[in-house]
């Protein structure tokens, strides 16, 4: 039996109203700036926790609640990134949580291939910072709009209108206020509402755990205002209202989904102050999930069967199972926990395994989900980062995610030589996540074995992960490599007669990929000049 028309209509409209309902963005900043803390107090907010712990591990308290791994729980940093979904007054959200820290900068970049917005939360004494700078240039590359927390306002924070000066200097977009600060720190009393032209004040959050209680004062209404904020800040709030209505840039929604314009919100997510406000208005400024880029063209979120593509592996989540989770966000259609599905660099027809939402150490087994959303699934070893799923009948895949150049390089060994196939398994799942690179010398298999990473802190991630889940202690040997290159026309070059320098090393990568790394930057230029016709890049693509 086919289905009538009708029933077609329906099951598309259902389908349109699911996805649109939908809200998927990455939350970035530097390190510290409470990027954590303001993921928690969205759930919080969204029923999805009843109670928000400390993000810095004390003893006493509960860890955040996106930080799962244990060196995360150990130094109060996020290592990884993690999704999180929740709903929120009809929406349906996802939260790409990542790290903040620079040495795992590349985790962040695959994860803002995933979203379609991002929040840049930046800390108000401290302003831009380098790695706040870092992550936006990935999001201006990639054109999505980005919205403005300015976190900390319950400390001594810069002067406000310096802060959105630092913004639109160091990062070259324009700002719109939507609220605005009444004081700092000690005297910080609230903030004030731009469109709805009145104060809003918090109460009862019992030191930012509970919701608690926001009052809402017209600006009309001076006495009631001197009562709750002072005389001094009244005033000096009156002077800056002014200012601002007539000198801050104009709000404009399409320019603001344009990626040209952020819109600003000041609050302190420690105790709640703002981040109602910000949720609610950006859930309303947001995009629905939007057209992604395939060899076919743009596939469209509601038009298009389902599809999506992987942009994160984990293993051992779950340590009891030793497990591998491949991250994939859902581009277009529908997916149904029975369906059968393509896994495009395979060709192979599978059903997706324990199809899961993941809340830190929290599972839930899916039975469906839409275009813009985030789901786990086991991967028996086959997934790699930006391979492509699609219906059995077509054949498509979408924009491969960028492998970014490793700058520190190491050679590792395992102590223990009776422990070969655990070091080598486990190293070699580490490296399918995209936490390191391994290399091995050209000529040799995994006897001699480089890692590369991004940021020197990997390497005390990847010492601990492999004693603490694979039971294999390593001694890393640091080399004194700064310069990567992959050999992009590898069928045209014969490695064993390149003409090389004194400082070069010919390694491959896990898929045979021949490479070349080089102690100084200038000898890269004289081995191209040596060898004619070789073409080297700084990127290689999953």
């Amino acid at each position: 039996m086919f289905p009538d028309r009708k029933t077609r209509r329906n099951t598309l409209g259902n389908l349109k109203e699911e996805i649109n309902r939908r809200r998927t963005f990455a939350i970035i900043s530097h390190p510290d700036a409470g990027k954590t803390t303001l993921t928690e107090k969205f759930l919080l907010y969204g029923g999805a926790i009843n109670l928000a712990g400390s993000v810095k591990g004390k003893a006493t308290a509960r860890h955040a609640v996106s930080d799962w791994m244990e060196i995360e729980k150990q130094r109060g940093i996020s290592v990884t990134s993690s999704v999180l979904q929740f709903e929120y007054d009809g929406f349906c959200i996802n939260i790409l949580d990542t790290p903040g820290h620079q040495d795992f900068s590349e985790d962040t970049y695959r994860t803002l291939m995933a979203a379609d917005s991002a929040v840049m939360v930046i800390d108000a004494s401290k302003g831009v910072e380098a790695q706040t700078r870092k992550l936006f240039k990935v999001c201006v590359m990639r054109k999505i709009p980005i919205f403005t927390f300015i976190n900390k306002m319950d400390r001594d924070a810069n002067d406000t209108f310096d802060l959105l000066d630092d913004i639109e200097k160091e990062l070259g977009i324009a700002t719109c206020p939507m609220n605005w600060p009444i004081g700092s720190g000690k005297s910080f009393k609230g903030v004030y509402d731009r469109e709805k032209r009145c104060v809003i004040t918090y109460s009862d959050t019992e030191k930012g755990t509970k919701e608690g209680e926001a009052t809402e004062i017209p600006l009309s209404e001076l006495d009631k205002l001197t009562g709750f904020v002072g005389e001094n800040l009244k005033e000096k709030l009156l002077e800056e209202i002014e200012l601002l209505d007539g000198a801050s840039a104009e709000f404009d929604l399409e320019q603001v989904q344009a990626g040209e314009l952020t819109p600003v919100f000041f609050g302190s997510a420690l105790t709640n102050f703002g981040v109602e406000d910000f949720l609610q208005h950006f859930l309303q400024m947001t995009t629905t999930p939007l057209p992604r880029r395939a060899d076919i063209g743009q596939i469209d979120p509601v038009e298009h069967d389902f599809s999506a593509f992987v942009f994160k592996i984990q293993a051992n989540m779950n340590k009891a199972h030793r497990d591998r989770i491949a991250f994939m966000r859902i581009c277009s259609g529908k997916f149904e926990a029975d369906m059968d599905v393509k896994h495009v660099q395979s060709q192979r027809v599978m059903r997706l395994s324990q199809p899961q939402q993941i809340m830190a150490n929290d599972r839930k087994i899916l039975s469906e989900a839409y275009a813009g959303d985030i789901i786990g699934v086991f991967d028996p070893g086959i997934f790699s980062i930006g391979d492509t799923l699609c219906m059995p009948k077509e054949q498509f895949t979408y924009e491969g995610i960028p492998t970014f150049a490793p700058e520190h390089f190491a050679r590792v060994r395992q102590v223990d030589t009776m422990k070969r196939k655990q070091f080598v398994k486990g190293i070699t799942q580490i490296a399918q996540e995209g936490a390191i690179q391994i290399f091995q010398e050209f000529n040799t298999g995994m006897e001699e074995i480089i890692v590369g990473v991004v940021g020197v802190l990997q390497f005390d991630v990847l010492k601990f992960r492999l004693e603490s889940e694979y039971n294999v202690e390593i001694r890393l040997e640091p080399l004194p490599y700064e310069h990567i290159r992959w050999i992009a026309n590898k069928e045209e070059v014969d490695l064993t007669k390149l003409v090389g320098t004194s400082d070069m090393k010919k390694i491959k990568d896990m898929k045979g990929n021949p490479l070349l790394l080089f102690v100084n930057s200038w000898s890269v230029g004289m081995v191209l000049d040596r060898n004619k016709g070789l073409e080297l890049s700084e990127f290689g693509k999953n």
